[in-house]
């Protein structure tokens, strides 16, 4: 029996009577990958295309690598698809690592070919030791979650899945099938050296793994499958679990601190991590358990405000019983809009003011979300700005006036929305009303023959930071 087929048929990799893209870089590994494929492609019934990118990085030497691939495919009447692709030159301009701009070329060419060829799996070599070094590598590094399972045997990848059959042999397993078939695989010099962490894990860490047990790829491999089956489980409970704790706009989350605490302690690491999962478009690689922790402690401390700084800009800010997850941008500057009688105008957040003369009590009251003021006791024309230190109101039942300032405080008000929160004010600068936040005591509730002015406040969504349960959650 050829190797890899007992995982294959147990990991349901590859489909008989497809197409298979193989990416084969000439080494042992990916050699020993397209030798079996092509043992049984026509039983399968298989249409393999090999893969092969050239990144330029050592010269004449790689471009022997790639017509040696190129030679491997028309003896055994394989389609050649390879590339030069200048990974340095791409490292320079996207100011990233070689290796990683390595990947990118690569993955971006191998995606290309999916998509021409319509291709069902795209193939590649990754074997029980890579999947050993990997899973230590992310432990080391603070990784988490589904992470820790390490190299996945089969993800979506451009319309199809990469699959990974070696992933139940180990590195010597695959050197001896090298052997037995007669390959002569070509070897990367770049993989013995120490300046690269998989390569120092390989050499250093993996030979005493190997003493203590020679299979010990296939407990690392059981060890990856039964981790990703737990994590997809506490995935489903965290998912229907945040269902209620989070909302989400475009690039900003918010939580309710006390919802997320109901849950249990690996729901809230979880559930934070689905938060940042959703703002990042792309992970950023310095993103660990670390910062996890850190938003858990933030929530966790008794002052009711704080902040914390994420990788890429992305801020935690904590205020009462909310936290926002926004990227920082430029502090929004201070506005100051005028509003016409009769008239409408819209305000910074997307929310709208409208204001008419009326001449009979209006149907019906909305609570903070109206206010019916005398003509007469006021002077037009309205202003509506963003708050200043300093400012006053009447407070509907109360004597005398109340900071502006403790009046967010007393509402919970995250800080990031009392800086673009309405206030109205009219010609002589006297402060009426909070829309949305507080009755005023310049609002009228008796009926007379004087001239009125109806004022709406129509806001933009429903929780404008304050503590609402009443949306979907993401």
């Amino acid at each position: 029996m050829v190797p890899f087929i007992p995982f294959i048929k147990k990991h349901q990799l590859i489909e008989p009577s497809s197409t298979i893209l193989a990416g084969v870089s000439g080494g042992p590994d990916s050699l020993s990958l397209l030798h079996m494929l092509l043992r049984i492609r026509e039983e399968w019934n298989l249409n393999v295309i090999v893969l092969h990118v050239d990144h330029m990085f050592r010269g004449k030497e790689s471009e022997e690598e790639m017509e040696f691939v190129r030679s491997f495919c028309l003896k055994n009447n394989v389609r050649f698809e390879g590339i030069q692709a200048d990974a340095g030159a791409y490292a320079r301009l996207h100011h990233m690592g070689s290796q990683e701009a390595a990947r990118e070329c690569r993955y971006q060419f191998f995606e290309q070919m999916m998509k021409r060829y319509n291709g069902s799996s795209l193939v590649l070599g990754h074997h029980g030791d890579d999947q050993i070094e990997t899973i230590l590598m992310r432990l080391v590094r603070g990784g988490k979650g589904k992470s820790l399972a390490g190299i996945q045997p089969k993800r979506e990848f451009a319309g199809g899945y990469i699959v990974r059959p070696l992933l139940g042999m180990s590195r010597q397993e695959i050197m001896d099938y090298c052997r037995k078939e007669g390959l002569s695989p070509r070897f990367d010099p770049s993989n013995e050296k120490d300046s690269y962490t998989r390569n120092r894990f390989r050499k250093r860490v993996l030979p005493f793994l190997k003493e203590e047990n020679p299979r010990v790829h296939e407990k690392f491999q059981s060890f990856s499958e039964n981790l990703s089956e737990d994590e997809e489980y506490l995935q489903e409970l965290t998912e229907r679990g945040m269902n209620t704790v989070w909302r989400s706009g475009h690039g900003f989350a918010e939580l309710e601190i006390d919802l997320l605490k109901r849950l249990p302690l690996p729901l809230q690491r979880r559930g934070i991590q689905l938060i940042l999962n959703y703002l990042y478009k792309s992970v950023p690689s310095s993103l660990s358990s670390i910062h996890t922790e850190s938003v858990l402690s933030l929530l966790s401390q008794s002052h009711p405000s704080g902040s914390l700084h994420l990788p890429n800009g992305l801020k935690a800010v904590k205020s009462y019983n909310l936290c926002m997850f926004t990227f920082e941008h430029e502090e929004k500057d201070p506005y100051l809009l005028e509003l016409p009688v009769p008239g409408e105008i819209t305000l910074p957040d997307g929310g709208r003011l409208t204001a008419q003369l009326v001449k009979e009590m209006p149907d019906a009251h909305l609570g903070k979300n109206s206010l019916l003021i005398k003509r007469d006791q006021v002077l037009l024309p309205f202003s509506v700005r963003s708050r200043k230190n300093g400012d006053k109101l009447k407070v509907k039942g109360m004597n005398g006036t109340k900071k502006v300032k403790d009046i967010f405080i007393d509402k919970k008000i995250a800080i990031e929305a009392r800086n673009q929160w309405p206030v109205l004010e009219d010609a002589n600068g006297t402060i009426l009303w909070l829309p949305g936040l507080t009755k005023s005591a310049w609002e009228e509730n008796e009926w007379s023959e004087d001239e009125f002015i109806f004022l709406q406040y129509h806001q933009q969504g429903s929780s404008r930071g304050q503590n609402k349960h009443d949306e979907t959650g993401y």
